[in-house]
């Protein structure tokens, strides 16, 4: 038994719809494009790469029918919104707080790269609104009469973080390089940590405040 695919129209209009949402910048993209300021390429990569298997569990979880109890329980929509703002404001609060000398060649408070993976994954995964998105957006392109619903979830699913890797990526690479080039001028690195610093408490207080919008 083959894959449960949409047939060749529906799968395009997956596809563009997908990539409307994935290229307009949002909270997810922002973190990588902090991240890849902050630590260059490498950790803008690892970031969205983190990202998306955090979307994973989403994927999963919209398969499962889970998201539709997180739907139906406004109580547990906002405990899980406000731990993923938490966490985002803890991690601008620690860089602020991050006053580690650089060594040679290295940026400074340089994260490991599995810790950036991790952080990926949780910022993702406590993110309610990714998995809203999958319950109210999936569904439109999954035909009944096909059968295996669940398996045409789990497929446009799997699309999708493809899809995503692909524009996240480029986001990571675009301010990487910029970050490159401004490494060639003169740095503040007090400056630079509270401006990173500043970013993820922003989106920390965004994620808080904002009752609705996109999920990347």
């Amino acid at each position: 038994m083959g894959l449960p695919l949409p047939d060749g129209g529906t799968l395009g209009l997956f596809v563009l719809a997908a990539l409307v949402l994935l290229i307009t910048p949002g909270p997810a993209v922002l973190y990588i494009v902090a991240r890849s300021l902050d630590q260059g390429r490498s950790a803008g990569l690892i970031s969205a790469l983190g990202v998306h298997v955090g979307t994973l569990v989403h994927v999963a979880a919209a398969a499962a029918g889970v998201s539709a109890a997180l739907a139906a329980s406004a109580t547990a929509f906002a405990v899980v919104k406000y731990l993923g703002a938490a966490y985002l404001i803890y991690l601008g609060i620690r860089r602020v707080l991050d006053r580690a000398e650089p060594e040679a060649g290295a940026g400074p408070g340089r994260a490991p790269l599995a810790r950036i993976f991790g952080q990926g994954i949780v910022v993702n995964v406590l993110n309610p609104k990714t998995g809203l998105f999958f319950l109210a957006f999936l569904p439109q392109f999954v035909d009944p009469a096909r059968g295996a619903v669940a398996g045409q979830v789990l497929v446009l699913g799997m699309l999708f973080v493809a899809l995503g890797m692909c524009t996240d990526g480029a986001w990571a690479l675009g301010a990487g390089t910029a970050r490159q080039w401004l490494g060639t001028r003169p740095r503040n690195t007090g400056g630079e940590r509270y401006l990173i610093g500043g970013v993820y408490m922003g989106l920390g207080l965004v994620a808080a405040l904002s009752s609705s919008g996109r999920t990347k």
